[in-house]
């Protein structure tokens, strides 16, 4: 092996697609630690707060809300569904679509999560001061929008 190809293996750390995965793992064991008595995952918390803001939401557009692909979101609904926080129902003029909604337990249980998902986010965050916290936010946005389309599922942005 090459010294340059050790020299630039040596820059995994400083890489951002090794940085960001290893950032995404960090908020995951947060996310479960700070919303284990919930017993979901950050893509059906995700999955909740669209019903909420949308309620009968296709599918497909929900997937697209969230950047999934359509059978992961099925799946996250299915089993959202089976606890009975998620209901699905075909769309009147067209059965080939399936509308979610959140059922009255599932609002209530979101309105538990508020917190412990803010103090998830928070936690991710707080070794940033409250400027360094708005120029990371901006520029993760600016990679995502700027990259959304290279994703498996690109995700719709607002």
């Amino acid at each position: 092996m090459s010294a340059s190809t050790k020299t630039r293996a040596a820059g995994l750390f400083t890489r951002p697609g090794f940085m960001v995965r290893r950032l995404h793992q960090i908020y995951v064991s947060i996310y479960l630690q700070e919303c284990a008595a919930f017993g979901t995952t950050p893509v059906q918390s995700s999955v909740m707060q669209v019903l909420l803001l949308t309620p009968g939401i296709d599918q497909a557009a929900l997937a697209a809300e969230i950047g999934v692909d359509r059978t992961t979101t099925s799946n996250v609904l299915a089993r959202l569904e089976k606890r009975g926080l998620v209901r699905r129902e075909a769309d009147a003029e067209d059965k080939r679509l399936r509308r979610a909604f959140l059922t009255e337990q599932g609002e209530a249980m979101l309105a538990e999560m508020q917190d412990a998902l803010d103090r998830a986010h928070g936690r991710l965050v707080a070794p940033l001061s409250p400027d360094e916290r708005d120029a990371f936010a901006r520029s993760l946005r600016v990679l995502v929008e700027a990259n959304n389309d290279e994703g498996r599922s690109a995700l719709r942005m607002l």
